[in-house]
């Protein structure tokens, strides 16, 4: 009787397999286009993009939205020089506020330079790094135009931290530097 029944139940299960499969028709799809979808090509002429082409130009002199703007001194020695020559920061001295530029200094410039920015960050007591400078080295002479260009940049084995501080908080990080540097003058 067992084996009456497993055979039973064992041809069932290849007739309904059997069965199911019928290659006179297809299988019904219910979104086509997840499917089979539309590839267009990425610079090629289109009537799916307005110009025909896929990828635009920004409009002339556009700026992306948020809060980057373009740094227009370039990436190089000259442009370090003339950056410690010529820029300004555009904060006033309402607009530094010490405690926030002091807490972005501790995350992303303490470790190597030291909470007093005399380079003994933890990084260098640790050798881990060397050669990282003091902030009243005479021969450096920091102003705020080269301190802000090397953080936009960065400098020697300094990374640059432009992606991690947008415009303002660079330039916080600056003024808070610009008062370790006078404390350690004194």
């Amino acid at each position: 009787m067992k084996s009456v029944f497993k055979i039973v139940v064992v041809l069932m299960v290849v007739t309904s397999f059997v069965s199911c499969q019928k290659n006179s028709r297809p299988n019904y799809q219910f979104m086509p286009n997840m499917y089979e979808s539309v590839g267009y090509e990425a610079y090629q002429e289109s009537d799916a993009f307005p110009g025909g082409v896929e990828a635009q130009l920004p409009a002339e002199g556009s700026i992306p939205r948020g809060d980057h703007m373009p740094f227009e001194i370039e990436n190089s020695n000259d442009g370090y020089l003339f950056a410690k020559a010529n820029l300004l920061s555009p904060l006033d001295t309402m607009q530094v506020d010490s405690e926030r530029g002091g807490k972005l200094y501790d995350i992303y410039c303490g470790i190597c330079h030291g909470n007093k920015g005399a380079g003994q960050g933890k990084l260098v007591k640790r050798e881990k790094i060397l050669g990282v400078p003091s902030y009243d080295d005479a021969g450096r002479a920091i102003t705020p135009g080269s301190i802000y260009h090397t953080i936009y940049y960065g400098k020697n084995a300094m990374g640059s931290y432009a992606n991690q501080l947008n415009e303002e908080e660079r330039w916080q990080v600056v003024g808070y530097v610009m008062e370790l540097k006078a404390d350690l003058e004194k």
